[in-house]
């Protein structure tokens, strides 16, 4: 007998960034890539703008109205270009199309006029300089150097070779390590560099510590059986905000987390009470972290004991106690907020949440996966 899926849980922080991503992407872009129900997405937003007053309505919708204008316009040159030149997408040569767009290229730009004719500008700019048809090696390589660039950028400029070279297999383009560093070296791709952590919370107090019951051991053959959870801190144009998050350590998958402009106990025990639900209630699990006050405050403690969790935490001052958090706030500072505009809160909310729920745990290969996503993993791995 078929018997209907039960909901998710979701906690309010959750459902209020899900409502600004899909008035980025859409609704039903948001509702797959969350793994959600547009009808919960619908009535999210609905009871949301129940809350916003007129004047930000209004704030919003003529936001609304410029970026879909910015859109319109970006459609309106390439149709005109397509109308211009779109039948040079029937020539085999891709010469006529690069005659094309040195012709209009005080009309249009370059880079459009490259990705509606589907050449490479770097293409265009080699015939433009020697003036020939390519052979058949530069040809080839152009191909594979147009395939690596579409690869990186969508990664978000995140992947270096060795995660580009994954992908490529699983595409069925096997393609060794050096020609592809080799190929970035040349188109001045370089991925996201990385940067220094710094410790976030405060050990120095009187308050109850647990023992370590992870002892540095990682591994978990199976969900729910560890988990870990630390703080780290993001500046934004208006001060700081602070981010929490539960990591179960079978996947690597961020299960739990919350933001907030203060480092008090809710924080962590927002993002514990989502991991919860999400898990559906787990019993036995470890849940590992430093010794910060936030983790030994009684809030945090009871609600371990009311849900049947276990306590761990790190050694005094050790971070290596805790390395596969401090490994996931690497990714997000170096991937998605390092090398960008310095932003407001509510749009650093949205970076981090889309990084979470969207790139991470949906997308992004992680080389403790085998090099899969961590919702892949989970997929692959349990019956």
């Amino acid at each position: 007998m078929k018997t209907n899926k039960p909901r998710k849980a979701h906690t309010t922080e959750f459902k209020q960034e899900a409502v600004q991503l899909a008035a980025k992407i859409g609704v039903a872009a948001a509702a797959r890539d969350l793994g959600v129900y547009e009808s919960q997405i619908y009535d999210w937003r609905n009871k949301l703008q129940q809350k916003k007053s007129s004047s930000q309505r209004e704030a919003d919708l003529a936001a609304e109205v410029a970026k879909l204008k910015r859109q319109l316009a970006e459609q309106a040159e390439d149709l005109a270009i397509f109308k211009k030149g779109g039948y040079l997408l029937r020539e085999e040569s891709k010469i006529k199309r690069f005659k094309f767009i040195q012709a209009h290229q005080g009309v249009f730009n370059i880079s459009r006029m490259a990705l509606v004719l589907r050449v490479s500008r770097s293409g265009f700019y080699h015939w433009l300089k020697f003036g020939r048809q390519p052979s058949q090696r530069a040809l080839l390589q152009q191909q594979r150097d147009e395939q690596i660039q579409q690869i990186f950028a969508d990664s978000k400029q995140r992947y270096g070779a060795t995660r580009i070279q994954v992908e490529m297999k699983d595409n069925h383009q096997a393609t060794c390590i050096k020609t592809i560093s080799d190929s970035m070296r040349r188109q001045c791709l370089a991925a996201k560099a990385a940067r220094k952590f710094k410790v976030t919370t405060d050990s120095n107090h009187q308050l109850p510590v647990a023992p370590n019951l992870l002892e540095r051991d990682f591994t978990a053959t199976a969900p729910n059986q560890k988990w870990v959870t630390d703080i780290t801190y993001l500046w934004t144009s208006e001060g700081w905000i602070y981010l929490a998050v539960i990591i179960d350590l079978f996947s690597r998958a961020v299960i739990g987390w919350s933001m907030s402009p203060n480092m008090k106990a809710d924080l962590v025990c927002d993002a514990l009470k989502m991991a919860i639900f999400r898990r559906g209630r787990p019993k036995g699990v470890i849940v590992h972290s430093d010794r910060g006050s936030q983790y030994c405050s009684g809030d945090f403690r009871d609600l371990l004991k009311k849900y049947e969790l276990q306590q761990s935490m790190s050694r005094k001052g050790n971070c290596w106690d805790n390395a596969c958090a401090e490994s996931f706030f690497h990714s997000l500072k170096v991937e998605a907020i390092h090398g960008e505009p310095i932003m407001d809160r509510k749009t650093m909310r949205q970076a981090v949440f889309e990084y979470i729920e969207v790139d991470y745990n949906k997308t992004r290969r992680h080389s403790a996966n085998g090099y899969v996503s961590p919702e892949a993993f989970e997929l692959k791995n349990i019956a």
